[in-house]
């Protein structure tokens, strides 16, 4: 398949995703996270591992894991540990702790993948890796670091910037029309949330759909609701009711479904199927036991997922500075052509 054809299609699929999108958009997150995600997750940690996670280091993705492993494991703790006879959890106040340290992990995993694209002598990765640790302890209290490491972070940067980001650098790499112009349709879809129907056009959420959504990523646009429109306790009301409410979810609803819509429309490109056979056949099995999960209890589905969704956020930083470094370097082959 051609790279025009590729762009053409992924340029589609940003459109149907944007108009889906306007009419549903709570439902369509729910189900694109529940249903595109686990297999998105999966098959992008294989093809990463096959590439050594873009990382000069062949052993640089422990430290990514062990970090994942501390940033999950308390929430983990909490869903599926131990209960009281009034379903409070009955482990240590303690780990709650480990919450605050949050931020502070997730800056040492972002940070620390940029000193392993750039630095290779091991004990000046030694060096910084504690000099970013000690930073990250040291922000972890402040709200910006809260919120970009531990909210926006992981969901929106991950889905929606690094997502611009791969699209930029193929349409600097092939200098293409096609991809010049998908990423214009991938901004201007975004943009269109915030001038086409912005009174929410009579949308109702779904009973179904309030429900998961409470207990999954509800807290992602109280927390954008406090951030951009300086409202720091939005309610029910706001989030599933107003039209700013389903403005925000609109927006979400798009990155998350085109984030995994352009992984799997790349196959041909990236060839993430190229894998033997019984690893092919476990991931699929494991994908449907991720459905099912979810369909199932929305909650239980996101808990048991919860290691994985971030797993594959983390192991990806190394490509995604790798790709903030491509972009760089073909505007400055652009700028020394011009000059030439």
């Amino acid at each position: 398949m051609t790279v025009a054809r590729v762009n053409y299609i992924n340029i589609a699929l940003m459109l149907i995703s944007a108009a889906v999108a306007f009419v549903i958009p709570f439902e369509l997150f729910l189900f694109s996270y529940a249903v595109l995600g686990p297999l998105h997750y999966l098959t992008e940690i294989s093809w990463l591992h096959k590439r050594q996670y873009f990382s000069p280091n062949k052993y640089d993705w422990i430290l990514l894991t062990l970090l994942t492993f501390f940033l999950t494991l308390p929430g983990i703790m909490l869903h599926f540990g131990p209960k009281d006879i009034n379903g409070e959890p009955l482990i240590s106040k303690s780990l709650y702790t480990f919450f605050d340290l949050n931020p502070a992990v997730m800056f040492l995993a972002f940070s620390a993948s940029l000193i392993m694209i750039l630095v290779k002598k091991l004990n000046y990765r030694i060096i910084s890796f504690v000099l970013l640790a000690i930073v990250g302890y040291m922000i972890r209290n402040y709200d910006l670091s809260q919120v970009i490491f531990t909210i926006f972070l992981p969901t929106l940067i991950h889905v929606f910037l690094f997502t611009g980001a791969f699209i930029l650098v193929g349409a600097l790499k092939s200098h293409s029309t096609s991809g010049y112009l998908s990423i214009l349709v991938f901004i201007g879809c975004a943009v269109s949330f915030f001038f086409i129907l912005p009174d929410g056009a009579g949308y109702q959420i779904s009973e179904y759909a309030k429900r998961s959504y409470d207990v999954s990523f509800r807290s992602l646009n109280a927390q954008i609701f406090q951030s951009f429109l300086h409202e720091p306790a939005a309610g029910e009301d706001a989030i599933y009711y107003s039209s700013a409410g389903i403005l925000i979810t609109r927006f979400i609803a798009y990155a998350y479904t085109y984030h995994y819509l352009n992984w799997f429309s790349k196959t041909s490109v990236i060839k993430w199927h190229e894998v033997s056979k019984p690893q092919l056949v476990a991931i699929f099995a494991l994908w449907i036991i991720a459905v099912v999960l979810y369909y199932t209890d929305y909650r239980t589905g996101l808990m048991a997922l919860y290691f994985l969704s971030f797993l594959h956020v983390v192991l990806e930083f190394p490509l995604n500075f790798q790709s903030f470094r491509q972009i760089g370097q073909q505007i400055r082959l652009r700028f020394s052509g011009s000059a030439g």
